[in-house]
């Protein structure tokens, strides 16, 4: 779990680091987003629950860690990806593509007639986008607004 949580941290740094300051505004990025490794290092263990049908699938490759995808489903048999997260080392080499393929595999062999998975709408995750998309996801338009008051 502490190499997880470290990749996931490393992922996201330059999203939590460059872009979402600016995009947000400092107000509303402390508040949300101002102690966001220690928010990684809480979340990201509770992906994998089996108890709850919640699971990890790693990508490894001579004993690194490449990426990984955490995978949900829930009562209604809809299932949803959590989590994508690949080392920006490992990135571009069809990683993502398929630990998302191998997740959307387990949650239909476990029943799943739906599968969700969500991102942002920023430029950090267009190559997100792109994957999904390529894969088979349909976006849906959705606006979350904040404001620092």
């Amino acid at each position: 779990m502490p190499a997880l949580i470290d990749l996931t941290i490393e992922t996201f740094r330059v999203l939590f680091e460059d872009d979402l300051p600016d995009l947000l505004g400092p107000g509303v990025f402390a508040h949300d987003h101002g102690d966001w490794q220690n928010d990684y290092r809480h979340e990201v263990p509770t992906l994998h629950d089996p108890g709850n049908d919640k699971f990890v699938i790693v990508a490894e490759e001579e004993g690194q860690i490449l990426g990984y995808v955490g995978w949900q489903l829930d009562d209604n048999r809809s299932g949803r990806l959590e989590m994508v997260a690949v080392h920006p080392n490992a990135q571009r080499r069809g990683v993502a593509t398929a630990l998302c393929r191998r997740a959307v595999e387990e949650l239909r062999r476990h029943g799943a007639a739906v599968v969700h998975i969500g991102t942002g709408g920023d430029a950090f995750h267009a190559p997100a986008r792109r994957l999904y998309e390529s894969l088979g996801f349909v976006g849906w338009p959705v606006v979350d607004y904040a404001k620092a008051v």
